[in-house]
């Protein structure tokens, strides 16, 4: 299993979300797609063919839980998961 299929077990889970690392987090958005835009220290994740927009922050070097939850939800909503195979 690759590390980018670990990780997205880990998001997938729901039991690590205090322990994902945000570049882990952008790397895994970027993965399944998503093109981002930065303004400050929010980095803006946006996907033509999903409606939402992913809005992170860094918490240290580590992902705000509320925020993997968010990506866990867009990543079942839209069925993105089997785009992530690297």
């Amino acid at each position: 299993m690759s590390k980018y299929n670990k990780l997205f077990m880990q998001i997938m889970s729901g039991t690590q979300d205090n322990n994902i690392d945000f570049s882990d987090l952008q790397k895994a958005l970027t993965l399944l797609g998503f093109t981002v835009r930065i303004k400050g220290d929010h980095f803006i994740y946006f996907k033509d063919d999903v409606d939402e927009l992913i809005n992170i922050q860094p918490k240290g070097n580590k992902a705000k839980p509320y925020q993997v939850r968010q990506v866990r939800n867009i990543i079942l909503k839209y069925r993105l998961g089997g785009k992530f195979d690297v």
